[in-house]
């Protein structure tokens, strides 16, 4: 017997089979600091074990998008490596791919002008797949969401163009694209990173912003790419040019994010700020935080190392190896010390008597003995020496390290005296 769910599972599978996902992972994401000195954003670990493009691309494997094509340009060696190991498990025979598409001049003697060049540089590509869609996805947030869902509601509403979109309080809204909806959420206004947003009638606190997340109809996708490419005013950027030119001339719709359970205050974040990065990895170690990464019906899939399980040892006097209200990661070793609401990454060492509380500490990071780290994030291999305080005393941070507008501590290797520049 046949039931109406089945009927929109077959729907929403003939339509993702019909789409080509475009990951724009080429950003350097400078509001990260140090962060993204020798590593592209998309590639900045997230979540104890992730990076952060593998929630935009296990969106998609779940989804049932199994064609993706994944642009990149800055410092993309530690990107291009992760999605090698970690991400080689499709079967091309049955048309299923994720392909890595560095910047290359293919069509221009430059390197990627902006979004909408760096898809048009690669339009032969897109072409060679024959999608009747293309999905357009930004490769720097964290994020579930079912895109087959808004792949069916473009078709539903005969759109040429469906941009996801959130609602984000109003003093944030000028980071965003924001968008004006009639009644039928078809987008009658665009504007690109306002000065003064327009709030959300009836709501003067929220403004209706772009995701980023785009679903064209291929034809039209590569006739205005064309276009743009040809007029030398253009910025070549989707917010700025195609989509206010589209949304004047065809068909726009909103889509409303909801996460897969339907849920209308849905779990999104632009991690691109070390106090938002900062924030959103220890909302994680909350006893129900709003990310399930727990989830088996949406998992998040990465590269894993194999390393052993995390170990805790000693348990005499003042030197306890223990972790309360935090995530620990394969490979570490608590030595007798202290973890506290952090979230501590793949094979980190935590000496006897040390501190740590509010933190992030990245893989193979090694605290040394007597170390108090607080409301800090520490870097990928960075080697703490004994005795050090970090977060304790801001203003002597200030002349070492980089604090955040919020007082959150970063430290790189760098800032240690510690020469590792190469991509990792």
């Amino acid at each position: 017997m046949t039931t109406a769910n089945d009927k929109d599972v077959r729907f929403v599978s003939r339509l993702t089979r019909k789409a080509l996902a475009i990951v724009l992972a080429g950003g350097r994401g400078s509001r990260l600091k140090h962060l993204t000195t020798w590593r592209a954003k998309p590639a900045v670990p997230f979540g104890g074990k992730f990076r952060i493009i593998d929630f935009t691309l296990s969106n998609c494997i779940n989804s049932g998008v199994r064609q993706v094509a994944v642009l990149t340009q800055y410092k993309a060696h530690s990107l291009l490596r992760h999605i090698q190991n970690g991400w080689g498990f499709l079967r091309g025979q049955f048309g299923e791919f994720i392909e890595l598409l560095p910047a290359q001049q293919r069509i221009e003697s430059s390197w990627y002008l902006g979004t909408a060049d760096a898809v048009y540089q690669n339009l032969d590509i897109i072409r060679s797949h024959n999608p009747e869609y293309v999905l357009i996805l930004a490769g720097d947030h964290v994020y579930k969401m079912d895109y087959g869902e808004m792949l069916a509601y473009h078709t539903e509403n005969n759109a040429d163009i469906t941009v996801g979109c959130i609602e984000v309080p109003l003093e944030d809204a000028s980071a965003f694209g924001v968008m004006g909806v009639d009644e039928n959420n078809r987008i009658i206004g665009f504007t690109e990173k306002p000065e003064q947003p327009k709030p959300i009638p009836g709501q003067s606190k929220m403004a209706l912003a772009s995701m980023g997340i785009y679903v064209f109809n291929t034809e039209l996708l590569i006739e205005k790419l064309i276009q743009d490419a040809d007029d030398e005013n253009s910025d070549h950027d989707f917010g700025k040019n195609l989509i206010p030119h589209l949304i004047e001339n065809y068909k726009g719709m909103a889509y409303f994010f909801r996460d897969k359970q339907g849920d209308s205050k849905s779990y999104w974040r632009d991690v691109g700020t070390v106090d938002g990065y900062w924030k959103a990895n220890l909302e994680l170690v909350d006893v129900d935080p709003e990310l399930n990464l727990y989830d088996k019906e949406w998992p998040i899939w990465t590269y894993q190392e194999q390393v052993p399980p995390a170990k805790f040892v000693f348990n005499e006097g003042e030197r306890r190896g223990i972790a309360l209200d935090s995530m620990v990661a394969g490979g570490c070793i608590i030595s007798g010390a202290r973890i506290n609401r952090s979230l501590l990454f793949t094979n980190v060492r935590v000496e006897q008597q040390s501190v740590i509380e509010n933190s992030v500490i990245m893989p193979e990071a090694h605290i040394g003995q007597n170390c108090v780290i607080k409301n800090t994030i520490i870097d990928k291999r960075c080697v703490v020496p004994n005795g050090t305080q970090i977060g304790v005393n801001i203003a002597e941070d200030s002349e070492r390290f980089y604090v955040s507008p919020g007082g959150v501590v970063m430290v790189v290797p760098d800032m240690l005296g510690q020469s590792v520049h190469h991509a990792r």
